[in-house]
């Protein structure tokens, strides 16, 4: 086995300054979440992209929020199979175990994982289409959107609006898991979506009724 290696030295000194500051400060807070368990109001499905940052858009506290974040925000439809599945296991664990009360799904402007959506739907990008791309593969759950947007012939409105539809797709299968759609129709569950432009810092909310995205 390979030696392990030490982090960064700039991640060093970043542990120790919040270990001497903000945990020195709030110790007992951390204290009580570490034997309380958690019990979060909300779950928030997001993006890997390093830039979006759930916590600092919603100003949110330690034990808030359960995050799940994988590559454009998708969920899979309910498909009980016996194989490995990572976003349905954290949707059933926030859904069934932790009860969460929301459940938001959150899409991004510039995402670079709609982008390899809209590159392999018109040709530009064979390697995704290989059958071990595992980036290639996780974009079939939005390819059916291309559909929608394909006409669309500015570039940058195509982009957002296929974003927008990784959301839409999301939520749709989401109503897919029986266990989850109940909690919804009892009112136990509400489902958001959402869509956040990074450089202006803006954030829209999904309105089934207008079919659209509106600004929050």
């Amino acid at each position: 086995m390979q030696e392990a290696k030490p982090l960064p030295n700039y991640l060093v000194q970043r542990y120790h300054g919040w270990k001497a500051t903000s945990y020195a400060e709030n110790r007992s807070w951390y204290r009580k979440l570490a034997t309380d368990g958690q019990h979060p109001r909300a779950m928030v499905i997001s993006c890997c992209d390093s830039r979006v940052n759930v916590i600092s858009i919603f100003g949110a506290d330690q034990g808030e929020f359960f995050i799940h974040r994988n590559v454009a925000n998708l969920v899979p439809a309910y498909k009980p199979d016996g194989l490995e599945h990572g976003t349905s296991a954290a949707v059933e664990y926030a859904v069934e175990v932790l009860k969460v009360a929301h459940l938001i799904v959150l899409g991004h402007s510039n995402c670079g994982g709609v982008q390899g959506c809209l590159s392999m739907c018109n040709g530009d990008a064979p390697e995704l289409e290989a059958t071990d791309s595992f980036v290639g593969r996780w974009m079939d759950i939005l390819r059916p959107r291309y559909e929608v947007v394909k006409d669309i012939e500015d570039p940058s409105e195509k982009l957002r609006a296929l974003e927008k539809q990784a959301v839409m797709i999301s939520l749709e299968n989401l109503m897919t898991f029986p266990w989850l759609a109940e909690k919804v129709t009892s009112g136990e569950l509400t489902l958001h979506g959402m869509w956040t432009d990074i450089g202006e810092g803006g954030l829209e909310y999904y309105n089934p009724s207008a079919s659209a995205f509106l600004p929050l």
